[in-house]
């Protein structure tokens, strides 16, 4: 029952959609209505640029806060109470499910980016500085945002391989369903890109 508890907060503190209530409470916007629909830090910028300029690059930049904060805290908060490395790495892999499938939308959400940053943060903290990097360096030259994602969070993924080739739970089996979650929600992207239709952040 204990993890069970700790499993609900995961999801439902996962599921905050930061992005949605930035927009609306700080910019008057519904972003599920306007660009891609998503509530992520990529969408909060691509469509304030265009409705509030002044406000686009804070309020995107808080919502990426927030979105990694919510992640890492959940599991901080879980390690003070003493929960153990396999509960730890469940309440990861859920915070990303409920930042993907809000319960607060209709179980629809953001594509976990951020939040999988956050969970990386704590649990795995230089797999996720190699993803940063990766992803830093993509966005720089390739100025494709999802495709940039995608390679940082693998690039994180497979350097866990080597710096972490210990890890507590022995398995990596919750940074492979993260990444599949995460994949899945860009599907759409990854169709615009093998396509060539994918837009560029300006």
């Amino acid at each position: 029952m204990h993890n069970l508890l700790w499993y609900l907060i995961a999801y439902l503190v996962g599921g905050i959609p930061f992005g949605y209530l930035i927009a609306k409470y700080f910019a008057g916007i519904n972003i599920k209505e306007h660009g891609s629909g998503n509530i992520g830090a990529t969408n909060v910028l691509r469509v304030l640029k265009e409705k509030e300029p002044k406000k686009a690059k804070k309020l995107a930049a808080i919502t990426l806060f927030l979105d990694a904060f919510k992640g890492a805290a959940v599991i901080l908060a879980a390690k003070l109470f003493g929960v153990c490395d396999a509960t730890l790495w469940t309440i990861a892999v859920l915070a990303v499910i409920g930042h993907c499938f809000s319960p607060f939308l209709k179980f629809e959400g953001g594509k976990g980016v951020a939040t999988t940053l956050g969970v990386m943060l704590v649990l795995i903290p230089k797999a996720a500085l190699v993803g940063v990097i990766v992803w830093f360096i993509m966005a720089k030259t390739v100025r494709i945002s999802s495709l940039s994602s995608l390679v940082g969070i693998l690039a994180g993924i497979a350097s866990a391989y080597i710096l972490y080739p210990n890890l507590s739970i022995q398995s990596y089996a919750p940074l492979w369903i993260i990444a599949f979650i995460v994949i899945y929600k860009h599907k759409e992207n990854i169709y615009r890109l093998i396509t060539g239709q994918e837009k560029r952040v300006v």
